[in-house]
């Protein structure tokens, strides 16, 4: 069981990885400069949804069924690492819904809720805070608070990089800048990618 002495660290923990830069951070901070916050509000549920529900699958025993069928992170490592390049070069090519073109749009709710089982920051974080804050048996209740930690601290951290981005755009009127900052934005989303290689879960 999860005692008061636990919650602090554990809500610290959730606050400071969900709020460095990761795949989803990038993402919302690209969505709130190309679209402003509004028309981001269905990513940050949609992250917000679906990485507790992450939490609570693979508190529960999801990794045991990885482990059942062969190769089957292996794909999911392959897929996480296609899917990130494609959405680089998404964002890298950002036509914004000021430019008058409506070719690229945000991420739906159920888009970014699904998009959590292909984020290497996700699996790494949900891996990490499941071995250390919840005990062997892993109890209902305790699985449970590690998610309810992360979905505070989680909303609150989308919310801000997404904020970042809108305010970002001020400073940016010129198209080419605009352009360039997300190629920039595209590139850092690529290099989240290296918690896959640095984390022993995703390694082996």
């Amino acid at each position: 069981m999860i005692n008061l002495s636990t919650i602090i660290p554990l809500l610290t923990f959730a606050f400071v990885t969900s709020s460095t830069p990761g795949p989803n951070n990038v993402m919302l901070m690209s969505s709130g400069m190309n679209f402003g916050f509004k028309l981001s509000i269905p990513h940050i549920v949609g992250v917000a949804i679906g990485f507790p529900i992450m939490i609570l699958l693979v508190g529960l025993g999801l990794m045991q069924l990885f482990e059942l069928v062969d190769n089957s992170f292996a794909v999911l490592k392959l897929l996480s690492v296609g899917y990130l390049v494609y959405l680089a070069w998404r964002i890298a090519n950002t036509k914004t819904l000021s430019s008058g073109s409506t070719s690229t749009q945000p991420l739906t709710v159920m888009q970014a809720a699904l998009f959590q089982w292909v984020n290497p920051k996700a699996w790494a974080m949900a891996l990490t805070a499941i071995s250390v804050y919840t005990p062997p048996s892993k109890p209902l209740y305790s699985v449970l608070l590690v998610a309810i930690a992360f979905v505070i601290s989680g909303t609150f951290s989308t919310c801000l990089w997404t904020l970042m981005g809108q305010q970002l755009k001020r400073f940016l009127n010129d198209p080419l800048k605009l352009r360039a900052v997300n190629i920039c934005l595209a590139i850092l989303l690529v290099f989240t990618l290296l918690p896959m290689f640095a984390h022993s879960d995703w390694v082996n």
